[in-house]
């Protein structure tokens, strides 16, 4: 049975004071090449998560057209600066850009999408968290999908370090949390946070984090470089490709593929 699908994964527009247009510009191109089926903003869409810094993140989504979008905050697009309105009502700048729900459930002709919140302002300015609650709504979610759906998760945060030891710490209790998402028979997990692009294979699924698609904050190897990926899924396999736009560069890149067998669950795995 072919479960052909394209989706377009970008993260870290960081819309504000770092935002580079152009990069934004060259990220619609590939958008118009590539003819994702969904699109993935894995967080960090503002800088500051002011109205207006939302307001250039809308134009950047609306350029996708009538593409679904799947997005998740993350810890820039809750306020940091603005310590009582991060403790009172942090989100409240979120929702009116995105909706009330946090955790969200996202269903496309053969995939689930399903974005967990790990921006955690009150605990973790900078890392984030995945409460048990949260696992729970993940579980069920893909429990009651169509069992030869494909199974997407979206959380900002990484889970597995990046190679350099740049990006901080990944979310805590990632190894648990990582067995329970292979438990769900979840396909990939994507993300970003870290602003440098890295794919690993863990617990038997790809965990993939873009870095930033359009601001000069990019760090390590993709020091004021730009990244994004585009997943293709055809039947029992998942194909990565990097995406990379030099600083300066005029456009993204397509680098080697990666590859990735989901036989294992191609059957739909329990979500137990």
């Amino acid at each position: 049975m072919d479960r052909s699908l394209t989706v377009l994964h970008v993260s870290d527009f960081q819309c504000g004071e770092p935002f580079l247009p152009e990069a934004a510009d060259a990220m619609h191109r590939v958008a118009r090449t590539v003819s994702p089926d969904v699109v993935v903003a894995s967080g960090d869409l503002t800088q500051r998560a002011k109205p207006s810094e939302f307001a250039t993140a809308r134009e950047l989504l609306n350029g996708f057209g009538d593409v679904p979008v799947v997005m998740t905050p993350g810890n820039h697009d809750v306020p940091l600066y603005r310590i009582w309105e991060r403790l009172a009502t942090p989100f409240r700048n979120w929702r009116r850009f995105a909706g009330d729900a946090l955790d969200t459930v996202t269903a496309i002709p053969g995939a689930t999408v399903v974005a967990l919140a790990s921006a955690a302002p009150r605990r973790a300015i900078v890392n984030g968290r995945i409460d048990a609650d949260q696992v729970d709504f993940a579980r069920r979610a893909f429990a009651e999908a169509p069992a030869r759906d494909l199974r997407i998760l979206v959380v900002h945060h990484h889970f597995v370090p990046v190679p350099s030891g740049e990006g901080g710490r990944t979310l805590p209790g990632a190894e648990r949390l990582a067995e329970a998402f292979e438990r769900m028979g979840v396909d990939v997990v994507m993300g970003g946070h870290v602003h440098q692009l890295h794919v690993n294979s863990w617990h038997g699924v790809p965990f993939v984090a873009t870095g930033t698609t359009t601001s000069r904050r990019g760090r390590g190897v993709e020091a004021a470089a730009n990244s994004l990926c585009v997943h293709r899924f055809a039947d029992d396999t998942l194909q990565v490709v990097p995406y990379h736009r030099a600083p300066d560069g005029a456009e993204f890149e397509a680098a080697a593929p990666l590859d990735f067998s989901l036989t294992a669950r191609s059957a739909g795995a329990p979500a137990s």
